[in-house]
């Protein structure tokens, strides 16, 4: 347990930032949840919907530190090929 002010200060922090990281941590997995379902099903036109809005969650979450850049650009390559794929 914390026992200096700046100790406590520091605990209340980390607790903030823990819970705004697994929000958004949360909602991204969401995200990549409900398109990669979409894909096994087969279903082309809303993948193809849902594709531009996960790429956002994925771009935003770079933004926030929750993702690494080339991590990524690794999801929104294989999750645009997935959607490709089912076209063709």
């Amino acid at each position: 347990m914390a026992n200096h002010k700046s100790a406590i200060k520091r605990v209340r922090q980390t607790n903030r930032k823990n819970e705004v990281n697994s929000t958004n941590r949360a909602r991204l997995r969401t995200e990549l949840k409900k398109l990669r379902s979409i894909i096994a099903t087969g279903n082309l036109t809303e993948a193809k919907a849902l594709l531009p809005q996960t790429i956002s969650v994925i771009d935003k979450s770079i933004q926030k530190g929750v993702l690494h850049q080339n991590a990524a650009a690794r999801y929104k390559s294989r999750l645009t090929a997935s959607v490709n794929k089912l076209s063709a």
